[in-house]
């Protein structure tokens, strides 16, 4: 049975069929049902890891598709190349305002797949005994943050305003795996990134749990776009990342259902 996402996708493939009959979409279905083609996916940096898997659980699934290098980086970064005309079937964005931004681009209505908070990634063993947001601005201390436009970089601030802590960082990165970087090659003493980058650094890096760090939780959204190729495939994979099997593999990376 097909699910509402891959059935509203299949319906614009008919309605569109009726406007390019001289220059049909390839097929996205073998004769038995399969299917087949290619498929290109853009996704958050912080879900790098997670999606790499769940590209793998789904080409396993469906050996007729072939699943292009997944573009990861900044949510804002992905967002712009999209509008500026990127060819991209899917968009995993890491917060909604980002996804709403390109809403003329977008064939689906966006689905809330998982959700995140930010922690503080300092050295092991936390040498600067860094435990609060307050830590950050003190003298010496060294910080990396998202940019302003990145949701990581948005969701920062919020909680660095509510906790009236200013600070100035260092540098300010274009995705959240750039900020994790910064402070596992020990150029900073502390970063703020996803609960998932710290789990998913697998020690090089400590995390800092933040007071309230649920006030400025992150919804993670996916659609399909209008310019995929095939869209029944993009949607049966938006599918996929819904699925018990898929939240299940997003579970393993410490995202939690929004």
């Amino acid at each position: 049975m097909l699910t509402t996402v891959a059935a509203a996708a299949i319906a614009g493939l008919v309605g569109l069929s009726g406007c390019s009959a001289a220059d049909p979409a390839p097929a996205s279905t073998s004769s038995d049902g399969a299917l087949q083609g290619e498929l290109t996916i853009f996704a958050a940096a912080s879900l790098t890891a997670s999606f790499t898997e769940l590209a793998e659980a789904f080409s396993a699934e469906n050996p007729g598709v072939t699943i292009a290098p997944i573009s990861f980086d900044g949510s804002s970064t992905l967002a712009t190349q999209i509008s500026e005309g990127a060819p991209a079937d899917v968009f995993a964005s890491a917060d909604d305002a980002t996804m709403q931004q390109i809403g003329d681009e977008l064939a689906t209505v966006p689905v809330s797949f998982a959700s995140n908070e930010l922690q503080i990634a300092v050295q092991p063993g936390n040498p600067r005994d860094i435990t609060t947001l307050s830590d950050l601005a003190k003298p010496g201390v060294q910080v990396a943050l998202c940019a302003p436009a990145v949701p990581c970089g948005a969701a920062a601030r919020i909680l660095l305003d509510a906790a009236a802590v200013d600070l100035t960082p260092v540098t300010e990165e274009q995705n959240v795996k750039a900020v994790l970087t910064k402070v596992e090659l020990g150029e900073v003493d502390a970063g703020l990134v996803y609960v998932t980058d710290v789990q998913d650094a697998a020690g090089t890096v400590d995390g800092v749990a933040i007071a309230d760090a649920a006030t400025a939780r992150n919804n993670y959204p996916i659609a399909v776009l209008n310019e995929a190729a095939q869209p029944a495939i993009a949607a049966a994979f938006v599918d996929f990342v819904l699925s018990a099997p898929g939240q299940s593999i997003l579970a393993s990376y410490g995202f939690v259902k929004p």
